[in-house]
This record gives structure tokens, C-alpha cells and sequence, in this order.
């Protein structure tokens, strides 16, 4: 079957250099393929800016994620914060709702008189 080392790719054996049966082996690559090195140094500079892009991207998820916690922190303190001023209207209310119906009662009648003495007066 030829040359056991042979590949389809180009590369192909040759005896080593100080000759005699050795176990290694020396590779030639063909004029046809040496522009696999350039190929690879492109490879590694896309493969680069890929790890740069995925960098900032992670950097902008940090980011965006420490400002989504103290977003929800400052949710949760303004809901807080609004439970208790309802629950103290609540009782304000509670505690002086009878209050302020008396209040309106005594301005009805208060208002109601002085109409009274105005329609009163304006008669004579």
C-alpha cells in the first residue's frame, strides 16, 4: 500500500537526517498547503477577537446585573416604604374618622346658620 506515513493532505516521509532505522520520522508539507500557517494566524486573531467580544459581553452582563439587584433593592424599599404610610393612614383614619365627620356635621350647620342670618338680614 506505499508509504505508510503518507497523507492525502500533502504531507509526506522522508528517512531522518542521520539515516539508519530509526522510529522518527521527518515530515515535509507541500509548497501547495504552506498557506495553512497563514489560515491559522488568522484563526487566532478572529479567535481573539472573539474572546475580547466575549469579555465585554460578560463585563456588560456584570454590569447590568449589579444594576437589575440594586434596581430590585430600591423597589423593595420604596414597597416598604409605602406599606407602612398606608398602614399608618389606615389608622389614622380609623382613629380619627369620627372626628372628621363631626367636623363636616359642625360645618353644615354652621354654614347652614350663617345662610340664616344673611337671608335674615337681607329681607329687612
Amino acid at each position: 500500500m506505499g508509504d505508510p506515513y503518507r497523507s492525502r493532505d500533502g504531507l509526506s516521509t522522508r528517512p531522518a537526517a542521520y539515516g539508519g532505522n530509526s522510529d522518527e520520522i521527518q515530515l515535509r508539507i507541500d509548497p501547495m498547503h504552506a498557506d495553512f500557517d497563514e489560515e491559522v494566524t488568522g484563526l487566532r486573531n478572529q479567535v481573539r477577537k472573539l474572546r475580547n467580544v466575549a469579555q465585554e459581553i460578560e463585563t456588560e452582563a456584570k454590569f447590568q446585573n449589579d444594576f437589575l439587584n440594586q434596581l430590585q433593592m430600591t423597589v423593595i424599599k420604596a414597597q416598604a416604604g409605602l406599606k407602612n404610610n398606608m398602614r399608618r393612614l389606615n389608622r389614622s383614619i380609623i382613629r380619627e374618622g369620627s372626628s372628621h365627620i363631626m367636623h363636616v356635621i359642625l360645618f353644615a350647620l354652621l354654614l347652614f346658620f350663617v345662610v340664616y342670618i344673611l337671608s335674615k338680614f337681607s329681607r329687612r
